[in-house]
């Protein structure tokens, strides 16, 4: 995209804001970042040392709507008076990711889904990486995709992609995608209505051609009727744990099997580096991926085999007295939940709540009666999940803290029980993120 001295304004200072300032100095725009809230100390210096024009807790309208091009941070919803008045003006609005796919000659493997995305990015950056393939990893994950397509050279990139990211997406086009699967989420970004969120899933087949590839979840009801309807040349791929799949990907009881270029990879369900029949799904996902850049098998089967899981996902924290805490902080809605509850084996002490985004807590209750000794609930308004679990679960309790939330879990279980800090809940009522949530909840139990 040609600049020719035009104004591009970037809304929102954080890792992506700021990777796109850079990358469209380095490109010949004027740059105007704004955020209404407080700017990093780091990012301000990065700003600074490449001439970026910035504001930190304001937004001066009159220099927002001069912009030729808007950049906002994925976190910013339309319903803001501020994107009223810049939708009201005209002003093309893109995502960083838009932005950097103008300039990136790399190869797109991007990935998305309700739950298991960044499991999966990571694990396909993991088998990349291992196989010696130069691959940049970003999107919701890494550095900033902008900031990499400024000052590196990839010849793949491995991108997580949020719906939020994909609404602001029109010519960027993902020679690999990858669907997880599609559950109820953020609804209160979408007025509700489930069918928007699922159309800004399927975003990510935009601008697809026949040389490109569609890796899906076949086991997913709402994927499966939702493809009946898309018109797309793109090449299927399949992934089930109830159909075997050719070419795609099959998993059973016991073996997993990968159909890619007339060529099978096969392997016990067993050496999986992650247990869970989500993590089986996201194996055959990355595997498939990985075998359409022409990974030998066996790498692929051994990176399958020896992948470590990404931070406040089901993170084993310490043992204290026989009581085991596990922080699945990442687990911002209600199916990242259920995952996490049904693979406990232990009586457990549920650490939930924070700010609910239209949960429908009636799909936990069968696994909270059979699991669940007690709920902590960790959030500023409690009271739809006391509603919900009052005639489930004997005891419950709130905390306002972390450090409460561990204090209270850890008088509520006994000698070889677990507390899951496992929240079905954005974190943004007392935490910055769920990074921050599952931080201090990691400190809370060191200091017990």
């Amino acid at each position: 995209m040609e600049a020719q001295n035009r104004l591009l304004v970037i809304l929102g200072a954080g890792e992506s804001g700021v990777g796109a300032a850079i990358l469209a100095k380095a490109k010949g725009w004027r740059v105007f970042v704004s955020d209404g809230a407080s700017i990093k100390p780091s990012f301000q210096e990065e700003l600074g040392s490449h001439g970026v024009e910035f504001e930190a807790e304001q937004h001066t309208m009159d220099k927002i709507l001069a912009a030729d091009l808007l950049i906002k941070s994925p976190g910013i919803p339309e319903k803001t008076a501020l994107m009223q008045a810049i939708r009201a003006k005209g002003i093309k609005v893109i995502s960083e990711i838009e932005f950097a796919g103008y300039y990136s000659s790399a190869k797109h493997i991007c990935i998305t889904g309700s739950n298991g995305k960044t499991t999966t990015t990571m694990w396909c950056y993991h088998i990349l990486k291992k196989a010696g393939l130069n691959v940049g990893l970003a999107g919701n994950v890494g550095q900033s995709f902008a900031k990499q397509v400024a000052t590196a050279h990839y010849d793949y990139y491995v991108l997580e992609l949020s719906s939020f990211q994909l609404d602001d997406m029109y010519d960027f086009r993902a020679d690999i995608a990858i669907l997880t699967n599609i559950t109820p989420d953020h609804l209160d970004r979408y007025n509700y209505q489930m069918e928007n969120y699922v159309r800004a899933k399927f975003r990510i087949l935009q601008n697809q051609t026949a040389a490109d590839f569609f890796i899906y979840n076949a086991d997913d009801a709402t994927i499966t009727s939702q493809l009946k309807q898309f018109q797309t040349t793109t090449q299927l791929l399949p992934f089930s744990m109830n159909v075997a799949q050719n070419p795609g990907g099959f998993a059973d009881q016991k073996q997993l099997y990968i159909n890619i270029n007339k060529q099978q990879l096969t392997m016990s369900i067993h050496e999986l580096a992650l247990k869970g029949k989500h993590n089986t799904q996201n194996a055959l996902a990355a595997g498939i991926a990985a075998r359409l850049v022409e990974i030998r098998t066996d790498i692929v089967r051994e990176s399958l085999q020896d992948f470590v899981n990404v931070e406040h996902r089901m993170e084993f924290v310490a043992k204290v007295n026989g009581i085991e805490f596990i922080n699945d902080s990442k687990a911002t809605n209600i199916n990242a939940a259920w995952f996490a509850l049904e693979s406990m084996e232990k009586p457990t002490v549920w650490i939930v709540g924070g700010v609910d985004k239209g949960n429908d807590y009636s799909e936990l209750f069968e696994l909270a009666t059979q699991k669940v000794k007690a709920i902590v609930c960790l959030g500023l308004d409690n009271q739809k999940i006391i509603e919900a679990f009052k005639d489930k679960v004997e005891v419950i309790v709130e905390a306002k803290s972390a450090n409460e939330a561990v204090s209270f879990a850890y008088q509520l279980a006994g000698k070889d029980d677990a507390v899951l800090l496992s929240p079905a809940c954005a974190s943004f009522d007392l935490f910055s993120s769920y990074e921050d949530r599952g931080q201090q909840f990691k400190q809370a139990v060191r200091m017990l």
